[in-house]
């Protein structure tokens, strides 16, 4: 039997491109590398032809050519796994849309200082990373953010707190978000509260609390908020639930610093023979998945964590813009069924 063999087809080249769209291999590589001040006008042509050629930019050529790995980390420490999905899937839409790559990383930031470093150094040396993105808590931990600086490696920041003088972020106002909550349940006729704070090291968890006490204070709450650790965790949140419930002054409101620790709360209540609403209320923050994943669905902040991932990245790769700037997305109160007026008293 003959065989008969068929050359594979060829794959379009970037020199094809360029002839295809009337312009220069110089203009087709700022294009694909995403450059500064490249008209719309050279782009639409550029991708036009990218589109009908059907071409593939060689990853490896284009680091050759710029220096560069074209690869972006992500860089985790926190309990929320609802959190870090949203993160991770904000980031890798971002990282494919500009074709690159994504690695993530656990990097463990309550170590001491010398196996921090450790870690820190190693990450470096295997990675080669072009720039990374850095959630809570380490988006504040100064050794990273010094360390990264002084080794010449872009980042930028998701919900940052410190000075901006350490790179760029994305934020949102955390404590007038937890305002907003405050508010809410003010206007339904609640006035004995209770707090989950977050972990230390979480400082946006800090503003969140500051913020909900700030304003009930002002609102003219007389008595104080009782306030409890939880871990931003679900187990957390029902360990500090059972507390605040077993307390002779129980809440008649309970906000939690995010939904996971939110949700354990709801949990604490179902044990115990209390129903949500109709016995306590119960506040989360981040609006992630398990808001919609519990009964009754969960009053929370929605936080734009895709947004914010996505538009982190966005600001790691451009070239030419003004660094250690803050950029603040807009966040919202979602109130759904697990809020409701406090309890009558029985006579």
């Amino acid at each position: 039997m003959n065989l008969t063999t068929h050359p594979a087809p060829s794959r379009a080249t970037m020199e094809d491109v360029a002839r295809l769209s009337g312009v220069s291999l110089k203009s087709v590589s700022r294009v694909i590398n995403g450059e500064p001040h490249v008209s719309a006008s050279l782009k639409a042509k550029v991708e036009a032809a990218i589109a009908e050629l059907n071409y593939v930019p060689d990853a490896a050529a284009r680091s050759l050519a710029g220096s560069r790995t074209f690869i972006i980390g992500l860089l985790l420490d926190n309990p929320s796994p609802h959190y870090t999905m949203k993160v991770q899937k904000g980031v890798y839409d971002a990282v494919r849309e500009h074709q690159y790559h994504l690695r993530i990383d656990n990097v463990d930031s309550t170590v001491p200082a010398d196996a921090f470093m450790a870690q820190l150094n190693a990450l470096v040396r295997n990675s080669r990373c072009d720039g990374f993105v850095l959630t809570p808590p380490l988006c504040d931990n100064v050794l990273l953010l010094e360390f990264l600086d002084q080794s010449g490696i872009r980042h930028v920041s998701i919900a940052p707190t410190l000075d901006r003088s350490l790179g760029s972020g994305v934020v949102i106002d955390d404590a007038e978000a937890a305002a907003t909550i405050a508010r809410h349940l003010w206007d339904l006729g609640h006035r004995e509260f209770a707090v989950l704070r977050g972990p230390a090291e979480h400082r946006a968890a800090a503003r969140r609390r500051d913020g909900f006490i700030e304003e009930l204070e002002r609102l003219g709450l007389s008595e104080p908020v009782t306030e409890i650790d939880s871990g931003f965790s679900f187990e957390g949140g029902i360990s500090a639930g059972e507390s605040l419930l077993a307390s002779s002054r129980r809440p008649t409101a309970i906000f939690a610093g995010n939904d996971d620790s939110a949700a354990g709360v709801m949990a604490a209540c179902s044990k115990a023979g209390l129903r949500v609403p109709d016995d306590i209320s119960v506040c989360g923050f981040d609006d992630s998945w398990i808001a919609r994943s519990v009964w009754p669905y969960l009053t929370t902040v929605y936080q734009p964590i895709e947004e914010m991932s996505r538009l982190a990245v966005a600001i790691l790769l451009r070239r030419g813009e003004p660094e250690n700037r803050l950029y603040r997305l807009d966040f919202r109160l979602v109130v759904r069924d697990s809020t409701a007026p406090p309890p009558q008293p029985r006579s």
